[in-house]
């Protein structure tokens, strides 16, 4: 099951569908091998995914901000909106 097929049954009606603005910021310090070798997508990957194992002996967790804000739909992009046009018609055919 993709990302965007979890979204549509999480949310199962078209009001709770919208488009959101995220930004996270993690620091946190981690033993890890040779991360300077990664591309940018790998390198986020390996650091969220270690972030969200959880601290351990590996990983020291600092500091954490969360920040979403609804958006309009017209500042999405028309990927975007199209994508939220096919998940409120998907749930309203059921």
């Amino acid at each position: 099951m993709n990302h965007s097929s979890q979204q549509a049954k999480l949310h199962g009606h078209d009001q709770g569908l919208g488009v959101y603005e995220c930004e996270i910021k993690l620091k946190f310090r981690l033993i890890e091998e040779n991360l300077g070798d990664c591309d940018r997508e790998d390198l986020i990957r390996t650091l969220v995914d270690a972030y969200a194992y959880g601290s351990d002996e590996y990983l020291e967790s600092l500091d954490s901000k969360v920040k979403v804000q609804a958006l309009g739909e017209t500042e999405a992009s028309p990927q975007m909106r199209r994508q939220l046009m096919r998940l409120r018609n998907s749930s309203s055919s059921r």
